[in-house]
């Protein structure tokens, strides 16, 4: 399958064929915890700058947090800046753009440096949209990123034009919920906890990773290759996971229910 395939359906790709997954059990032990954000801990909306704040989301967090040690981080494709603007600061540890930012627990940062093709990537995408209403340019710095949930019969020409950037540029191309993104190489989601996993105060314990995106795949085979498991947030599809949620809200109420076990 091509990448403009999976970009024009990307989560609920032949969900009607497959059983759903069951709910992951509340009691654990000793978890680590590691959310996503779009489509996990905050409902999907049509631009990025519609997610806000939520005071049950931003108590449920802190109140995980504080049962389980700290050993609670968000890993989104959002810059560490939208998750503790969306979080409201809820998540001392958190990796941001695909783990090229990533944040310890003692606040210290990790940043990649951004490959300068993405500055290409970034102005091709503003010409692209500039006749094509609806669409929307995305610069993180260390990547590119073009939205077309307001645009969505021009996702065959977007994944079209992710593709011949990516090859003409060497930058990572990702593809997400109604969005391409190209980024600098080098790291995912996995990597991210992976690296996490090795530090204070997430070492020693079992990673658990919830995610609703083909991006969250990475995270869900690290955790299970660490001894943990993937929850699979929204339709079934082929996945790593081996729980899933039926959305943002069965995660709030699950979340606050997590209590570790001996």
């Amino acid at each position: 399958m091509g990448t403009s395939d999976l970009i024009i359906d990307a989560v609920t790709t032949a969900a009607a064929a497959l059983a759903p997954l069951p709910a992951p059990p509340r009691r654990l032990p000793r978890p680590a915890l590691f959310l996503d954000m779009d489509g996990v801990l905050a409902p999907l909306a049509e631009t990025p700058d519609a997610v806000v704040p939520d005071a049950r989301r931003t108590a449920v967090l802190r109140g995980l947090a504080g049962r389980l040690d700290g050993r609670v981080a968000i890993i989104s494709g959002r810059t560490i800046a939208e998750i503790d603007r969306i979080a409201e600061s809820a998540a001392a540890s958190a990796s941001g753009v695909h783990g090229l930012e990533r944040r310890r627990a003692d606040g210290s940062l990790d940043r990649a440096d951004a490959d300068p093709a993405v500055r290409d990537a970034v102005a091709a995408f503003h010409q692209f949209a500039r006749t094509r209403p609806g669409l929307i340019v995305e610069d993180k710095a260390v990547s590119a990123g073009l939205h077309y949930r307001q645009a969505r019969g021009e996702a065959e020409a977007v994944g079209a034009l992710a593709e011949r950037l990516a090859d003409e540029t060497g930058l990572t191309l990702q593809a997400g919920h109604l969005v391409v993104e190209l980024k600098t190489p080098g790291t995912d989601k996995g990597t991210a906890l992976t690296a996490f996993m090795a530090e204070v105060p997430f070492k020693g314990a079992v990673p658990v990773m919830l995610g609703d995106d083909l991006t969250d795949e990475d995270g869900f085979r690290a955790a299970g290759a660490l001894g943990g498991f993937g929850v699979l947030v929204g339709p079934p599809r082929d996945t790593a996971a081996r729980y899933s949620l039926p959305d943002v809200e069965a995660v709030l109420v699950w979340l606050d229910s997590v209590e570790e076990t001996a």
